[in-house]
């Protein structure tokens, strides 16, 4: 594991007698907005590097202190729901001297990851999971007559997910003591869209809640009678939001609500978490934060600093990238195909900028839907606006679709609707590891009756199978990498007949079959080598039957080579086919083996499950072809 290279750290700090959330309650209460800022200090410099949760994790500090000097993690249970606004968390847990590692091969998690830490409560890299995941440790709690805090963390965003709605439900209804923590930025990594977070903005520009922020500053001098006035008017206020005789979501389910407050006053959080902790049944505490807080181009700009590439602490300044990635290629793409078809409508679950659509939301905002951190909503929405006579592209990320497995087979595939997936990130995404990484669609999508995927080695290919999908009956699928592509001019569209493969190298002794991102290994394997054929296999459901006879007809031995689970992946599918016609021809069914793989470079992970170039060329030696040693 290699380290990047780090600015030396600040000398003389509050930070570095805090190994433990132990040491952390030894300070007094006037020191720890101190020891915030030193954290925020810290985070910044470690992200510098590139790649890194920013802005979350500045946003959150302040309330990440307050809870580890109120609870007593391991024993209290800290649930952040994603994780990736946890670094404040790693570093009062005894992680600090390895921060420079998150996200490198063998180094910390960019996430909360149980086998990591004790202090970790969850493993975790998608939204909404913590508040269900909350409610079962309460529960296991209480029926084995324990008894310790659960507090989740949930941020605004992760709350317009389905799973979080109705967790909230369940967990009104069965009153276990515990505590929420709404941790409300009006983000989550694009704006935040849809009613619940209108319903936030709406507490926040209550004539109460600029009167609450003065009261709470007074309540930290005479910390009884004001600010227990000011809680009150926060129920009272809240409770006749839409009309006297109304109240809010939140009552309305059973859970006793509190605030808005400062989520930066992190001594009126002690104070009032202190008392939370206390309280039967369950407790939301909404907070208002900023993401970025404390770095003002992040607090300018949070959407950026998401998740930013390297740049320079002090300044800000970065070197822009100039690639043109598959996403860019994607948005591009249905932006012109827009302006061609005025069927085509997109729909994102909240990741309008990972999934280069910012350009598409502008030229077309009334053919463009959000629907916020909900999956299932996208898939099933696309299926409404189908049976209406519309051409959806659900565009998501591989490790998102999971989510809406039940979506996709139910609300389209039953029915054959034309809903379109552009599945992005596909494969092994390197740095954000097991939780993200794209390996398991083709698999999913494989075993759903009439759903087509397609496999595009570059840019042109995917827009050939864009175009060719719209204006095809039935759904389909098409899968393409994290990472970048070249860019091809405008009005590229390639006629692509949707399940026929291209041989791209000529040889019939062994022959590779590969699609996507592993085409490129296979295409290198193979080089110069007599009788190695090569074949993009750029179609894998359905395959291209006549070709696949043919190479087993005539081939020794087939090597099928996928960025996707052995299991039940493209090599299951080619196996699969020779077996119904009664063909023997040997396979070697190369691809991601059937375990998580942790973050690290993408070559890394590709090396060590053994589908890069130079595992391909010892599978071609161990089956008899003379391959060049040292090569």
């Amino acid at each position: 594991m290699n380290a990047p290279e780090l600015p030396a750290p600040l000398t003389s700090r509050l930070l570095d007698s805090v190994n433990h959330p132990d040491d952390l309650k030894i300070l007094r209460r006037e020191q720890l907005p101190q020891l915030a800022q030193e954290l925020r200090d810290e985070i910044v410099r470690v992200c510098s590097v590139g790649g890194l949760h920013l802005a979350s994790s500045l946003g959150a500090t302040d309330l990440i202190v307050a809870l580890h000097y109120v609870l007593n993690s391991p024993r209290d249970r800290i649930l952040f729901d994603v994780g990736h606004q946890a670094y404040a968390h790693k570093m009062l847990t005894g992680r600090r001297e390895q921060m420079a590692t998150v996200k490198k091969e063998g180094g910390l998690s960019g996430f909360t990851k149980v086998s990591e830490s004790e202090h970790d409560a969850i493993t975790v890299g998608h939204a909404s999971t913590s508040l269900a995941n909350a409610l079962g440790m309460a529960m296991a709690r209480d029926a084995l007559g324990q008894d310790y805090h659960v507090a989740a963390v949930i941020g605004d965003g992760s709350l317009t997910g389905g799973m979080a709605l109705a967790a909230l439900n369940t967990i009104g209804d069965k009153q276990r003591k515990m505590l929420i923590i709404l941790n409300d930025n009006e983000m989550s990594i694009s704006e935040n869209v849809g009613a619940m977070n209108k319903f936030m903005r709406g507490l926040q520009v209550q004539k109460w809640f600029q009167e609450g922020e003065g009261a709470g500053k007074k309540a930290m001098q005479a910390v009884s009678r004001p600010l227990a006035n000011f809680m009150s008017r926060a129920k009272s206020s809240t409770r006749h939001f839409f009309d006297p005789a109304s109240v809010n979501p939140f009552a309305t389910m059973g859970v006793r609500y509190v605030g808005p407050v400062d989520g930066h006053n992190v001594q009126e959080l002690v104070w009032l978490l202190e008392r939370l902790v206390e309280l039967d049944g369950p407790t939301i505490l909404h907070v208002v934060t900023k993401k970025g807080k404390g770095l003002s181009y992040a607090e300018a700009d949070p959407i950026y600093w998401h998740g930013p590439g390297k740049f320079d602490p002090e300044t800000g300044d970065f070197v822009p990238s100039n690639a043109y990635s598959w996403s860019n290629a994607f948005g591009d793409a249905m932006t012109e195909l827009a302006r061609l078809d005025p069927r085509t409508f997109v729909i994102t679950p909240a990741m309008r900028e990972g999934s280069g659509l910012v350009g598409y939301s502008r030229a077309h905002p009334n053919r463009y839907l959000d629907v916020g951190i909900a999956e299932e909503v996208a898939v099933t929405a696309a299926a409404g606006m189908a049976l209406q006579g519309l051409r959806p592209v659900v565009a998501i990320y591989s490790t998102f679709l999971q989510r809406a497995y039940d979506q996709v087979l139910h609300d389209v595939a039953i029915e054959n609707l034309g809903v379109t997936f552009a599945i992005d990130r596909a494969g092994i995404v390197g740095a954000d590891g097991a939780t993200h990484n794209g390996v398991f669609d083709l698999s999913y999508l494989r075993s759903i009756p009439g759903v087509r995927i397609g496999l595009p080695r570059d840019a042109s290919e995917l827009r050939g199978m864009l175009k060719y999908a719209q204006e095809h009956s039935g759904p389909f699928a098409i899968r393409y990498p994290r990472g970048n592509t070249a860019r091809v001019p405008e009005g590229t569209w390639p006629a692509l007949q949707w399940g026929t493969w291209e041989r791209l190298k000529d040889g019939d002794d062994v022959v590779i079959l590969a699609g996507g991102k592993a085409l490129d290994y296979a295409l290198k394997a193979a080089g110069d080598l007599g009788g190695v054929g090569v074949v993009n296999a750029r179609f894998v459901k359905p395959l291209d039957d006549a070709m696949l006879r043919g190479v087993a007809g005539t081939a020794r031995a087939i090597i099928t080579v996928e960025d996707n689970t052995v299991v039940g992946g493209f090599g299951s599918a080619v196996l699969e086919a020779l077996n119904t016609w009664g063909l023997h021809t040997p396979v070697r069914v190369l691809g991601i083996p059937d375990e998580f793989q942790d973050h690290a470079t993408v070559e890394s992970v590709h090396a060590r499950s053994g589908i890069d170039a130079q595992a391909i060329r010892t599978v071609l030696a161990e089956l008899g072809v003379d391959v060049p040693l040292g090569v």
